[in-house]
């Protein structure tokens, strides 16, 4: 009709026309004056568009829309903060670039060391020096609650002061932590009874020792509402107090707050969720250009693995004066989903910002993802494995110390390998180690993975420059 012609996309500004792109119009929905109205005023405004029923829960704020880009002010290249391409490959989509920052060079592709509580468990920061990873990832989350994001920024003057660290740092919005809170689907349903279990998938949020109750009180449109595991205070964490709590931390690199739905949940409810994470993004990012202090913020990617949601999303954060973007959300129930969505979703990111790709970073997805265009994983995989027995090796493969076969093994875990565990002990020594229950075998271990991602994601590095990737 008139009013949805005056209202067709074009000068109104970008947002309108990715949202309507990628669904078909609002029809045989007008049951009643009202719901007609209510139809043509979604259909003007180019909203998401899902196939439910002609119901008056269609228009509720769950489909709001978020800001245009033209709301914002168009993107400007940091001095503290830039993205190099160096050398793009002719027969993939890997790249080798650098990213600057105020506290150093981050080699791409590289890998991300996760260290949870602004350290590396039994692990000394040096060792990722040594061991040529360039960047860290804190825990936003775990961070509020001890010290407390007062405590680091206030009496510590942020993490690098705090933690002694003059290399690159990367927080989280504390979003992933605080969405592991709720209930999983396998622990009860309304009624208290056992429901059935969720899919496994890539990322999953696993029980850990903290959750014996459902600790995510409440999620509305202004944040999400959680109790401590810690005291059982109550925690606000909103788009504006997340990175406000990043700017105390003091990273290079920070994170907007967003939701993090399960993978086996319906169109509508994920198309619900991408809705809110953008709203809430577009909330962090205002929050994040009204006081830069010489930090970038990435936004994330979401919508699962429907293809539609994430072109949505790309497009819409890709016009948003982000520094860089960062794929999230559901990942697929295993490697093989995961590189299918990438190959789908990375023609789609900008190529003069740098990417990273959130919670992933075993060998075998790294060496897919690279040749897609990734540039950085974070994952805490390969020191947890350490601490349980897993070794990963150039010369071996991928062993487990605890076995009885290296209980008298006199050689080095790798010859290749320049780490303190093979330049100066045993397999059979660690094995000792362990069975004993000694702190240092988590060390060493724990020290040996961090020195492989190293020296792998260095030789990924060159095999790209001399064209073998």
């Amino acid at each position: 009709d008139a009013s949805t012609r005056r209202h067709a996309p074009g000068a109104r500004g970008a947002v309108r026309t990715i949202y309507c792109t990628y669904f078909p119009m609002l029809r045989d929905v007008a049951h009643g004056a009202m719901v007609a109205h209510r139809a043509r005023i979604v259909a003007r405004q180019h909203h998401w568009r899902l196939r439910v029923r002609a119901t008056s829960s269609l228009f509720s704020p769950a489909l709001e829309p978020p800001p245009e880009a033209s709301t914002f002010a168009p993107f400007e290249k940091k001095p503290f903060f830039a993205y190099e391409e160096i050398y793009a490959s002719k027969r993939s989509r890997a790249r080798v670039g650098v990213i600057r920052t105020p506290h150093g060079d981050i080699h791409t592709p590289g890998y991300v060391a996760v260290g949870t509580n602004a350290a590396l468990k039994a692990v000394k920061h040096d060792v990722l020096r040594e061991a040529g990873i360039d960047l860290m990832f804190a825990n936003t989350y775990h961070l509020l609650l001890t010290p407390g994001a007062d405590v680091v920024g206030d009496g510590f003057g942020g993490l690098h002061s705090m933690m002694g660290r003059n290399a690159p740092l990367i927080t989280d919005s504390g979003g992933f932590q605080v969405f592991s809170l709720g209930m999983d689907a396998d622990d009860e349903d309304d009624d208290g009874k056992p429901s059935s279990p969720r899919v496994r998938e890539l990322k999953s949020r696993n029980k850990t020792k903290h959750k014996r109750e459902n600790l995510l009180l409440r999620v509305d449109e202004r944040g999400a509402l959680f109790k401590s595991y810690r005291d059982g205070s109550k925690i606000f964490l909103t788009p504006e107090s997340s990175v406000e709590a990043q700017k105390k931390l003091g990273a290079d690199i920070i994170i907007p707050l967003d939701e993090l739905p399960p993978y086996d949940i319906s169109d509508e409810v994920l198309a619900q969720s991408v809705f809110r994470s953008h709203r809430w993004m577009a909330r962090s990012l205002r929050a994040h250009l009204a006081d830069m202090r010489q930090q970038a913020m990435y936004g994330v990617i979401h919508g699962g693995v429907n293809r539609e949601l994430r072109t949505l999303s790309v497009e819409y954060l890709s016009s948003l004066p982000y520094d860089g973007l960062a794929i999230g959300g559901s990942l697929g129930r295993d490697s093989n989903e995961l590189i299918d969505l990438l190959s789908f979703l990375m023609p789609k990111l900008p190529r003069d910002k740098p990417n990273h790709l959130l919670g992933i970073a075993d060998v075998g997805s790294i060496e897919r993802a690279v040749t897609l265009g990734v540039d950085t994983f974070d994952s805490c995989y390969p020191t947890q494995v350490a601490r349980h027995g897993t070794l990963f090796t150039h010369t071996r493969g991928k062993i487990n110390f605890r076995r009885a076969e290296f209980k008298t093994t006199l050689e080095p875990a790798c010859y290749e390998c320049a780490c303190t565990l093979c330049a100066n002990h045993s397999l059979g020594y660690l094995n000792h180690l362990d069975k004993a229950n000694e702190p240092l075998a988590w060390t060493l271990a724990s020290e040996h993975n961090l020195h492989f991602m190293g020296t792998k994601m260095a030789k990924i590095r060159r095999d790209i420059l001399n064209g073998d990737i």
